[in-house]
């Protein structure tokens, strides 16, 4: 079992070497961002960038589910069908629906609350849409190959670009918010140029109408979820701003993106978890080592959040060249990065409870639990933001998260029980709990300097240590320790 979570870890690795870089490469662009723009044209561009996640889960659909899910089956056609028909499929409506968007840009400029001098952005938006849609299928074709090299280094091609874009439009040409979304569109482009072979290699033009029955079959439950999820990431930012301004929401957002090291983790850990729960699945002792890859997630997803959560503030706040990591006029949001963190975390358990829906093919019941988890959100969005402000808006977001992941838990229980480690999960939680009532208690009275979060992270490694780690993760640990320890 620990052979087969060592090749777990070491995918993790390197999806997780690469996303890490290219997150890293495109958060850059947040303290550009906010030390170059205004609160209220950050929260324009936070707005317009909300509106284009939820239409790439339009673009898509639920085939890129469906083709991670039928590709390697064969069952219906060839390989070169299974990559067709659903590239196609994407294509075509894809290129009708960013086509359609581009007429009614003006009607949805005014539902997005950006005036009416920046509705030219559009004619960029459609584009980019459209470009990240058709190279969707690809990037899972390369995961699928086990090609992560190319797959990273498509990934970083793109983020390096469209920071280097960022750089000349707004610093050299001083081309203001609109540089922002031609860079998108450039960084686009060469992606999908990059892909051609990849798809010249794979590609045949027609499409297999059986497959698309089972592929569509599968995956249209994951459009309406898809759009539940995004939602969740993205509905309080029009909430935040019509309950109090587009200010508001810039210092939101920019702090919201700070959850960025919990989502890094949760991202590379899905890259390798998928692949690997569907191989895995046809072992003996599958239930047993899916036990132990959630014990092992929220182990390492707990450090992630309590260290970055003690010390955010330190990290911010640290001046490099004059600058920070994000600017001064956003630091009053920074107390909501613990929560978003949180939200993170749990949202990975959502994750990890996936495989059951995977395996049995129950993809009907995901709308009905992402459905249930957007609700949640827009409800307590609306009645917490007027009494919390943001914090409220961040409540918001780990409310919904959990309750997602309670729900499929309860589902997959019933479809394809686990027995997990409970004793050691409630242990996990509990440690974190006392840490986040102790941390925001110090917060509030300012007594939470650099010795005394040095005191609760030591706190929090002993609690783990004595209360959830076995005898074989402590002499596991010891034996690395010292190995790293000779090596110095």
């Amino acid at each position: 079992m620990f052979e087969k979570l060592k090749q777990l870890s070491k995918d993790t690795a390197v999806y997780g070497i690469s996303t890490m870089l290219g997150r890293f490469l495109n958060f850059l662009l947040v303290p550009f961002y906010t030390n170059i723009f205004m609160p209220a044209e950050y929260g324009i561009i936070t707005n317009v960038y909300a509106f284009m996640a939820l239409f790439n889960i339009i673009l898509l659909y639920g085939m890129d589910s469906a083709f991670l899910k039928f590709a390697s089956l064969n069952e219906l056609g060839d390989e070169k069908d299974n990559f067709s028909t659903p590239y196609l499929s994407v294509l075509i409506v894809s290129f009708i629906v960013s086509t359609v968007l581009l007429f009614f840009r003006s009607s949805v400029s005014v539902a997005l609350g950006v005036e009416h001098s920046y509705q030219y952005l559009f004619y960029f938006v459609s584009p980019i849409l459209f470009l990240d849609a058709i190279t969707a299928i690809p990037f899972i074709k390369l995961r699928l190959q086990r090609k992560a090299k190319k797959f990273a280094a498509i990934k970083i091609i793109n983020i390096v670009t469209n920071v280097i874009l960022n750089l000349v439009f707004i610093l050299k040409l001083k081309s203001g918010i609109e540089g922002v979304f031609i860079s998108n569109l450039a960084a686009s482009a060469i992606t999908l140029i990059l892909m051609v072979p990849l798809i010249r290699e794979n590609i045949r033009f027609r499409i297999h109408k059986q497959l698309l029955a089972r592929l569509l079959k599968f995956g249209i439950p994951y459009l309406p979820s898809g759009l539940a999820s995004m939602m969740i990431q993205v509905i309080n930012r029009p909430i935040i701003e019509k309950l109090t301004n587009l200010s508001t929401l810039g210092i939101y957002q920019a702090n919201y993106k700070l959850g960025i090291f919990m989502m890094l983790f949760v991202n590379m850990f899905q890259y390798a978890w998928q692949p690997f729960f569907m191989a895995e699945s046809k072992e003996q002792n599958a239930k047993q080592t899916f036990a132990k890859v959630l014990t092992y997630f929220l182990i390492v997803g707990s450090v992630i959040l309590v260290v970055m959560s003690l010390f955010i503030d330190d990290l911010v706040m640290m001046s490099i060249f004059g600058k920070h990591l994000i600017g001064e006029a956003y630091w009053s949001g920074l107390k909501i990065v613990p929560v978003v963190l949180f939200a993170y975390l749990l949202n990975g358990l959502y994750v990890v409870f996936t495989a059951g829906i995977f395996i049995k093919e129950k993809s009907i019941y995901v709308p009905f639990i992402t459905g249930a988890g957007a609700v949640i959100n827009i409800a307590a969005n609306i009645i917490l933001i007027p009494v919390l402000g943001i914090m409220g808006a961040a409540l918001a977001t780990l409310a919904s998260y959990a309750i997602m992941a309670a729900l499929l838990f309860l589902v997959t229980q019933k479809i394809y029980q686990v027995n997990y480690e409970y004793g050691r999960i409630i242990k996990i939680f509990l440690i974190i709990g006392l840490l986040g009532f102790a941390y925001y208690y110090l917060l509030s009275i300012d007594s939470l300097d650099f010795m005394i979060k040095a005191g609760l992270l030591m706190l929090f490694f002993v609690s783990m240590l004595i209360f959830v780690l076995d005898r074989n993760e402590w002499n596991f640990i010891l034996k690395k320790f010292f190995k790293s320890s000779k090596n110095v």
